[in-house]
């Protein structure tokens, strides 16, 4: 996602969702299962067809993801930073090349929007499984990631999320705030450009039961930057969910050696942006 945070966890999971990460430890969640009920939307509920909507996720902008059945509706609400037509057009995009949630509806009203989407195989690398046998989660998110690198096309793709084009959306966002946005400093010369996932914690990587990455979900900032980009963050919420030493192993799984430089600028841009 696009929110200024220090790290997104998946709206929409594809996905039966963790526990609550907050249980867990993990001090930089800023999304998770809802921890009081929550009302069905009008526009939820006419999307059920029968079928129950749970509420299983809700970020910090007054955005809840509900399941129904094998579908998953993500809704933001009126005004809100998140645009989920922007991650349609990702996941449409990207699902011609790597497993993504396949875009079944997307629709607005005065209330807010709301983006339909159907269920990936897979549990996501903090589901509780894997909270407990991290290493294997761990390496799947690095081969994972170098898949998707792997598979989709830069020339290709139409989307940018380099430095110019984040500090400048995260300028539009924050034009109406008093508080001056932070700066990374001086960007580094680009290593290698890739298309990123654009939001690479731990959390959206979906793996199989054997320990396999099956897929990647939250993509509403998916486009071309520096792969460190999505690696600074990646090995940072190692850190934050699975604990000290875990960082190397994703890289060795992605197959790069470590690069403090670039490493240390992508995650001052990231709290940044």
């Amino acid at each position: 996602m696009t929110d200024p945070a220090p790290c997104e966890f998946p709206d929409d999971p594809g996905v039966d969702p963790p526990r609550n990460l907050r249980e867990v430890g993990v001090d930089r969640a800023v999304a998770g299962p809802p921890d009081r009920p929550v009302a069905v939307p009008a526009a939820v509920a006419a999307l059920t067809d029968g079928a129950p909507a749970e509420a299983v996720w809700a970020n910090q902008v007054g955005g809840v993801t509900f399941r129904l059945g094998e579908r998953f509706v993500k809704g933001q609400p009126a005004g809100s930073v998140i645009d989920l037509a922007d991650e349609a057009a990702r996941l449409a995009w990207a699902a011609a090349f790597t497993p993504v949630p396949r875009v079944l509806t997307l629709g607005s009203d005065d209330e807010g929007a709301w983006l339909v989407t159907a269920a990936l195989p897979g549990r996501s690398a903090v589901d509780s499984r894997w909270l407990a046998d991290r290493a294997p989660a761990v390496r799947a998110i690095g081969e994972g990631l170098r898949a998707l690198r792997d598979a989709l096309p830069v020339p290709a793709c139409p989307f940018d999320w380099g430095v110019a084009a984040r500090l400048a959306r995260a300028d539009e966002r924050g034009s109406g705030s008093s508080g001056a946005r932070a700066q990374p400093g001086e960007p580094p010369d680009v290593d290698r450009l890739v298309v990123c996932h654009g939001d690479a914690c731990a959390p959206n990587t979906l793996l199989d039961d054997d320990g396999r990455w099956s897929g990647h979900v939250d993509l509403g900032a998916l486009g071309v930057a520096d792969r460190w980009a999505d690696l600074a963050v990646a090995t940072w919420s190692t850190e934050w969910i699975y604990g000290p030493g875990f960082q190397d192993a994703l890289l060795e799984a992605y197959g790069v050696e470590a690069d403090g430089e670039r490493t240390g600028y992508y995650r001052r841009l990231w709290d940044a942006t």
